[in-house]
């Protein structure tokens, strides 16, 4: 009989990216920073796998990405001035992102890719299962999508993937999975992954489930990084060694996804989480809906 496996406490985040679709922002202000509301999207990430369950919590940062670790690190003279001013509500959402986990870093020295960005966590996650959240994917935390997947893994075992439709003609942009959908008696969902490809050339891909930014990865995958070559753009995938995990017989599961889930890695899918979160606030959503509509309907977007 198949032992439980191990809950997963530890998250890694990988945060090295030089964000260059948000330039010139990001030449001296990591994408990781930039305000979804009055957050930044990263502590939208980390309380997602605290939410989850893991309080530890390694982010994987490279140059000029010190103010990730100030903005989860103590600030004294900011605490104090708030706590002589009696502002409890400011005090209190300045030092949530300090107590939200027990945050690490290390740095990827160089750029060589998600695959290289999670090899460096082995000496901080050991032999212990972890989890990958993508710093770029902000998952609603109505739709819980981490334990779901812990769900999946207790039952089938091994690594279990983030997947999700999306439009034949943009898969090309994924990691794309092909899958096996077999009943499952315990009425769960999750399918088994039988082939995985880092961005497919258009019209080559095994179907339309695209590869999305969490995964909980057993510990074997870093034997597996260690060996896979650079593939796609040069650099050392994820998706290549999850393949070879698969091609070996290896457990991996997938599960589909239909909730909501916000790309801040790009500009258009920012502005739109942006919008959609803050008209969701109990204290900025009504007047800024309001406003929203007068000026959907205004003179000034004749023409746009």
């Amino acid at each position: 009989m198949n032992s439980t496996p191990p809950r997963i406490t530890k998250a890694v985040i990988p945060a090295a990216g030089l964000g260059t679709r948000f330039l010139p922002l990001t030449k001296a202000t990591p994408k990781e920073m930039l305000p979804v509301v009055d957050k930044p999207a990263i502590q939208y990430v980390v309380e997602e796998a605290v939410a989850a369950g893991m309080s530890d919590v390694l982010m994987i940062t490279g140059r000029n990405k010190r103010p990730l670790e100030d903005h989860f690190d103590r600030n004294h003279e900011l605490e104090e001035a708030l706590q002589r001013r009696g502002d409890q509500d400011k005090l209190n959402s300045v030092c949530a992102s300090t107590e939200l986990a027990d945050i690490h870093y290390v740095r990827q020295r160089d750029p060589k890719g998600l695959g290289h960005a999670v090899l460096c966590a082995a000496p901080h996650v050991g032999r212990e299962p972890f989890a990958v959240l993508l710093a770029d994917d902000l998952i609603d935390p109505r739709d819980p999508l981490l334990s779901r997947m812990a769900e999946v893994r207790s039952r089938l075992g091994g690594s279990v993937v983030a997947l999700m439709e999306v439009d034949p003609s943009a898969i090309h942009l994924y990691g794309c999975a092909a899958v096996e959908r077999r009943p499952d008696p315990a009425g769960g969902d999750g399918v088994r992954i039988i082939d995985l490809v880092e961005k497919p050339e258009p019209g080559t891909a095994p179907s339309n489930l695209a590869v999305i930014g969490r995964y909980l990865l057993d510990p074997e995958i870093f034997d597996v990084l260690r060996e896979t070559p650079p593939g796609r753009g040069g650099e050392i995938q994820l998706t290549d060694a999850l393949r070879a995990l698969v091609r070996a017989g290896r457990p991996v599961h997938g599960v589909v996804f239909s909730g909501r889930r916000y790309d801040t890695g790009d500009r258009a899918e920012y502005l739109r989480a942006t919008v959609r979160l803050a008209c969701e606030r109990e204290d900025l959503g009504p007047g800024f809906l309001s406003w929203l509509r007068e000026f959907v309907g205004s003179e000034e977007l004749v023409g746009v």
